[in-house]
């Protein structure tokens, strides 16, 4: 079965979408096969993510703040899906993809707006506890 190509979008990558990827390729492990980009990638990956990414266990190795240019072209994956997890980057014009993929907004809170650390922290645990219940929901469908 050739997996189902996911491409998950916000503005930044540089947290939620970031989260999404790992999530969707370790919960949909062979079904389906995920990459992150943003419209305005911040060229790093927060420290938020990562740290919560490795609590939970994930490999993060590998991960990096990349954009959505890269899914575009002749030798750009061809999509079955995008997943936009910010309003930002639901209201922006996307890029011709390969494929005509099909498109899902889940509207997230972005945990890196957050400055106190108690508060980023809670936010990080909320987005990956609801990007988490999501990509289940969308494996089993």
């Amino acid at each position: 079965m050739t997996p189902y190509k996911v491409l998950v979008l916000c503005t930044g990558n540089s947290a939620r979408s970031i989260l999404g990827e790992v999530l969707l390729n370790e919960i949909g492990q062979g079904k389906f096969e995920a990459y992150s980009a943003g419209s305005n990638p911040v060229g790093r990956v927060d420290p938020g993510a990562i740290d919560k990414l490795r609590a939970q266990g994930h490999d993060v190795s590998g991960l990096r703040s990349k954009s959505w240019d890269e899914f575009t072209g002749s030798d750009a994956p061809e999509l079955n899906l995008v997943i936009t997890v910010c309003d930002n980057a639901a209201g922006e014009t996307c890029p011709a993809w390969n494929g005509a993929p099909l498109t899902l907004h889940w509207s997230l809170p972005d945990p890196a707006a957050f400055e106190e650390e108690a508060e980023r922290r809670a936010a990080f645990d909320d987005v990956y506890d609801e990007l988490r219940s999501r990509i289940e929901a969308l494996v089993k469908s």
